[in-house]
């Protein structure tokens, strides 16, 4: 009978620690989810994150490597890679080692790590966009009139934006809300799920803050500056409206990247904040989440690698053809009417053709006035990547 006794007794506890380590994601995989499953993630992940950190470290590298590009209008685009490059080097790397094991083996300090790098960096580069929006509104529209864009309202912009998101990212730290492990187990993200009053209440500040907030200034701007192309371009021949019609695809393309990265995963937010008992398969719950991520992506093919003047930079590194002397960069930023926002690419050669006062007359581009009363005239593409 002892040993029956005994028997009986490690079954049960037997049970009982499989029964634990099932509920508990941090000891082993859930249990209703095929391994397959968590592997597919793991080489989803693999992919996302690997493209990612090479695509933003080349952003980051070919904007040191040449001068021109060190632009006030290029610091946020930079910034978009940094933040970028961020949330794959901690969020994209903790997945695919997590998913790769099939349940969150590192612990809960590496929970709320991943949860608060992965938000944090990803709600900075949700605001860069919104904050590039508003800069190209302010070079193209020009609401201050002879107001330009210089290198410190460009930094005052990386400010804002930094500390902004670290506001609204850092309460479920110190206890608003937290970050705990999602539905698949191999992820950590804010406690959408939550029915405790006070954590609701931060669902819903963030999502206004950090969602509704970047979306309105990116509707707002982006409405603006294709009005105003519009105005610019009546009226003038087809050759002529060449930048604005490009300008014109990149903003839609721009808009549309936004919607498609963050729309379903702000979506599922709000759903499970309004229904939190609601019943979801955790493959199709983390579907959003991981979706989301691939925003760090296209970010840098559609905000930088669409740049006619990166694009000529980026040749020039890897072919080592069309190298400008220094002496010849000194000459060319040194010409009068030539200063910083002159620099930016295509938006200069729009802005130039933008009167200060408003006025949308169409013009020639080769009236002699246009030095007069309109923005400087972009550097000729030959001296465009200067070392």
């Amino acid at each position: 009978m002892d040993t029956l006794s005994l028997s009986v007794n490690a079954v049960s506890y037997t049970v009982a620690a499989e029964l634990s380590t099932a509920d508990d994601p941090f000891n082993g995989p859930i249990k209703n989810i095929a391994p397959w499953n968590f592997t597919v993630l793991a080489v989803l992940m693999f992919v996302v994150t690997s493209l990612s950190l090479s695509e933003n470290f080349l952003v980051m590298f070919v904007t040191f490597k040449f001068k021109q590009l060190r632009q006030p209008l290029n610091y946020i685009i930079v910034n978009l890679a940094i933040a970028d490059f961020l949330v794959s080097l901690i969020g994209g790397v903790i997945s695919f080692l997590t998913n790769a094991r099939g349940y969150f083996f590192l612990g809960k300090w590496a929970c709320v790590l991943e949860g608060f790098a992965v938000t944090y960096f990803g709600i900075v580069a949700l605001w860069s966009l919104s904050v590039l929006s508003f800069e190209r509104f302010f070079v193209i529209c020009r609401p201050l009139g002879n107001v330009r864009l210089q290198a410190k309202h460009a930094i005052l912009g990386l400010l804002f934006v930094w500390t902004f998101s670290f506001i609204w990212t850092f309460p479920p730290v110190l206890g608003w809300n937290r970050y705990t492990i999602s539905k698949i187990g191999t992820t950590c993200e804010p406690d959408w799920y939550t029915t405790n009053m006070t954590y609701h209440s931060y669902i819903i500040t963030f999502f206004i803050t950090c969602f509704i907030l970047p979306l309105g200034v990116i509707f707002y701007c982006y409405g603006k500056l294709l009005r105003k192309l519009k105005k610019v371009s009546h009226g003038r021949l087809a050759t002529a409206r060449k930048p604005e019609r490009q300008v014109t695809r990149m903003v839609v393309v721009m808009i549309v990247a936004f919607m498609v990265g963050w729309t379903p995963y702000a979506a599922f937010s709000i759903l499970v904040t309004a229904h939190p008992t609601i019943e979801l398969d955790p493959r199709m719950a983390s579907i959003p989440a991981f979706f989301s991520k691939t925003a760090a992506v296209y970010n840098p093919i559609i905000y930088v690698f669409m740049n006619k003047q990166f694009r000529k930079c980026l040749i020039q590194l890897f072919t080592g053809k069309g190298t400008i002397p220094e002496s010849n960069y000194n000459q060319t930023s040194e010409r009068p009417g030539i200063t910083a926002e002159s620099q930016t690419g295509e938006m200069s050669a729009i802005a130039a053709r933008i009167p200060v006062g408003g006025s949308t007359s169409p013009r020639s581009d080769d009236s002699p006035t246009d030095c007069g009363s309109l923005a400087q005239l972009p550097i000729p593409e030959n001296k465009v990547c200067p070392m």
